[in-house]
Protein backbone atom coordinates (compact mmCIF):
# COMPACT_ATOMS: atom_id res chain seq x y z
CA UNK A 1 0.00 0.00 0.00
CA UNK A 2 1.20 3.42 -1.23
CA UNK A 3 2.12 6.44 1.67
CA UNK A 4 -0.14 8.48 -0.43
CA UNK A 5 -3.21 5.80 0.49
CA UNK A 6 -3.03 5.89 4.24
CA UNK A 7 -1.46 7.19 7.14
CA UNK A 8 1.85 5.21 7.77
CA UNK A 9 1.93 4.07 11.83
CA UNK A 10 5.68 3.41 12.55
CA UNK A 11 6.26 1.34 15.75
CA UNK A 12 9.51 2.74 17.60
CA UNK A 13 11.44 0.46 20.07
CA UNK A 14 13.93 2.41 22.26
CA UNK A 15 14.38 2.16 25.90
CA UNK A 16 15.94 5.45 26.37
CA UNK A 17 13.53 8.40 26.89
CA UNK A 18 16.18 11.19 24.91
CA UNK A 19 16.23 9.09 22.12
CA UNK A 20 12.37 8.59 21.85
CA UNK A 21 12.24 12.44 22.19
CA UNK A 22 14.89 12.93 19.63
CA UNK A 23 13.04 10.24 17.41
CA UNK A 24 9.41 11.99 18.25
CA UNK A 25 10.63 15.38 16.99
CA UNK A 26 12.71 14.36 14.24
CA UNK A 27 9.59 12.68 13.15
CA UNK A 28 6.99 14.84 13.90
CA UNK A 29 9.19 17.76 11.77
CA UNK A 30 9.61 15.49 8.82
CA UNK A 31 7.45 12.94 8.52
CA UNK A 32 3.52 14.77 8.76
CA UNK A 33 0.73 12.95 9.30
CA UNK A 34 2.54 9.85 10.43
CA UNK A 35 1.64 8.20 13.81
CA UNK A 36 4.37 7.26 15.92
CA UNK A 37 4.14 4.51 18.75
CA UNK A 38 6.80 3.66 21.61
CA UNK A 39 7.51 1.08 23.28
CA UNK A 40 10.38 0.47 25.60
CA UNK A 41 11.75 -3.10 25.08
CA UNK A 42 11.65 -6.02 23.16
CA UNK A 43 8.14 -7.74 25.57
CA UNK A 44 6.07 -4.69 24.89
CA UNK A 45 6.90 -4.60 21.32
CA UNK A 46 5.46 -7.97 20.62
CA UNK A 47 2.12 -7.28 22.81
CA UNK A 48 1.78 -4.57 20.45
CA UNK A 49 2.20 -6.88 17.58
CA UNK A 50 0.03 -9.30 19.17
CA UNK A 51 -2.40 -6.87 20.28
CA UNK A 52 -2.76 -5.39 15.88
CA UNK A 53 -3.19 -8.67 14.58
CA UNK A 54 -6.35 -9.84 16.85
CA UNK A 55 -9.37 -8.86 14.61
CA UNK A 56 -11.57 -9.70 17.88
CA UNK A 57 -9.58 -7.15 20.35
CA UNK A 58 -11.47 -4.01 20.98
CA UNK A 59 -8.30 -1.95 22.13
CA UNK A 60 -6.70 -3.16 19.18
CA UNK A 61 -3.87 -0.51 18.51
CA UNK A 62 -2.88 1.00 14.82
CA UNK A 63 -1.15 -1.73 12.82
CA UNK A 64 2.68 -1.08 12.21
CA UNK A 65 3.89 -0.33 8.50
CA UNK A 66 6.94 -0.30 9.69
CA UNK A 67 9.38 -0.99 12.90
CA UNK A 68 12.38 1.07 14.54
CA UNK A 69 14.24 -1.26 16.49
CA UNK A 70 17.06 -0.77 19.14
CA UNK A 71 19.09 -3.53 20.13
CA UNK A 72 20.26 -2.65 23.83
CA UNK A 73 17.00 -2.81 25.50
CA UNK A 74 15.81 -4.49 28.61
CA UNK A 75 13.82 -7.76 29.51
CA UNK A 76 13.98 -8.74 25.48
CA UNK A 77 16.70 -6.66 23.59
CA UNK A 78 16.23 -6.32 20.00
CA UNK A 79 18.21 -9.08 18.64
CA UNK A 80 15.84 -11.88 20.13
CA UNK A 81 12.94 -9.58 19.00
CA UNK A 82 14.04 -9.02 15.91
CA UNK A 83 14.62 -12.75 15.75
CA UNK A 84 10.61 -13.78 17.22
CA UNK A 85 9.14 -10.67 14.28
CA UNK A 86 10.90 -12.51 11.70
CA UNK A 87 10.10 -15.87 12.79
CA UNK A 88 6.08 -15.19 13.07
CA UNK A 89 4.43 -15.40 9.96
CA UNK A 90 1.99 -13.25 11.33
CA UNK A 91 4.46 -10.53 11.70
CA UNK A 92 7.55 -11.02 9.28
CA UNK A 93 6.55 -9.17 6.33
CA UNK A 94 6.69 -5.87 8.51
CA UNK A 95 9.72 -3.77 7.38
CA UNK A 96 12.03 -4.13 10.40
CA UNK A 97 15.55 -1.06 10.56
CA UNK A 98 17.59 -1.43 13.19
CA UNK A 99 18.23 2.06 14.89
CA UNK A 100 20.98 1.24 17.06
CA UNK A 101 24.29 3.09 19.03
CA UNK A 102 26.10 -0.73 17.91
CA UNK A 103 28.77 -0.57 15.55
CA UNK A 104 29.28 -4.23 15.96
CA UNK A 105 30.22 -6.13 12.72
CA UNK A 106 28.54 -8.83 14.69
CA UNK A 107 25.78 -7.46 15.59
CA UNK A 108 25.20 -5.81 11.71
CA UNK A 109 25.76 -9.14 10.33
CA UNK A 110 23.46 -11.51 12.85
CA UNK A 111 20.74 -8.13 12.15
CA UNK A 112 20.89 -8.75 8.37
CA UNK A 113 21.33 -12.57 8.79
CA UNK A 114 17.88 -12.88 10.89
CA UNK A 115 15.70 -10.53 8.36
CA UNK A 116 16.39 -6.86 9.60
CA UNK A 117 15.59 -4.60 6.56
CA UNK A 118 17.85 -1.94 7.25
CA UNK A 119 20.79 -1.65 9.82
CA UNK A 120 21.20 2.48 10.61
CA UNK A 121 23.67 3.85 13.70
CA UNK A 122 21.86 6.16 15.69
CA UNK A 123 23.57 9.90 14.61
CA UNK A 124 25.58 11.81 17.32
CA UNK A 125 23.57 15.03 16.25
CA UNK A 126 20.11 15.85 16.33
CA UNK A 127 20.36 17.32 12.17
CA UNK A 128 21.80 14.06 11.52
CA UNK A 129 18.62 12.34 12.96
CA UNK A 130 16.36 14.86 10.92
CA UNK A 131 18.29 13.63 7.49
CA UNK A 132 17.20 9.55 8.53
CA UNK A 133 13.68 10.81 9.70
CA UNK A 134 13.67 12.11 5.79
CA UNK A 135 15.21 9.35 4.14
CA UNK A 136 13.22 6.93 6.10
CA UNK A 137 9.97 8.88 5.17
CA UNK A 138 11.31 9.15 1.06
CA UNK A 139 12.00 5.21 1.00
CA UNK A 140 9.75 3.41 3.05
CA UNK A 141 6.59 5.78 2.89
CA UNK A 142 6.88 7.55 -0.66
CA UNK A 143 8.89 4.77 -2.54
CA UNK A 144 7.81 1.39 -1.42
CA UNK A 145 4.41 -0.59 -1.28
CA UNK A 146 4.17 -1.14 2.10
CA UNK A 147 2.04 -4.36 3.65
CA UNK A 148 -1.53 -3.59 4.71
CA UNK A 149 -2.98 -5.46 8.11
CA UNK A 150 -2.42 -9.28 7.53
CA UNK A 151 -4.31 -11.66 8.37
CA UNK A 152 -3.28 -14.43 11.40
CA UNK A 153 -2.18 -17.68 10.13
CA UNK A 154 -3.26 -18.97 13.68
CA UNK A 155 -4.18 -22.95 12.23
CA UNK A 156 -7.06 -22.90 15.02
CA UNK A 157 -9.29 -20.11 14.02
CA UNK A 158 -12.24 -20.42 11.87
Amino acid sequence: MRASQFTPTVLVADDDPDDRLMIREAFEECVIGCRLCFVKDGVELMEHLRTTCDPTDASSKPFPNLILLDLNMPLKDGRQTLKEIKSNPDFRAIPTVILTTSQNEDDIAVCYDQGANSYIIKPASYSDLLGIADTLRQYWMDTVTLPIKPERHDQNRP
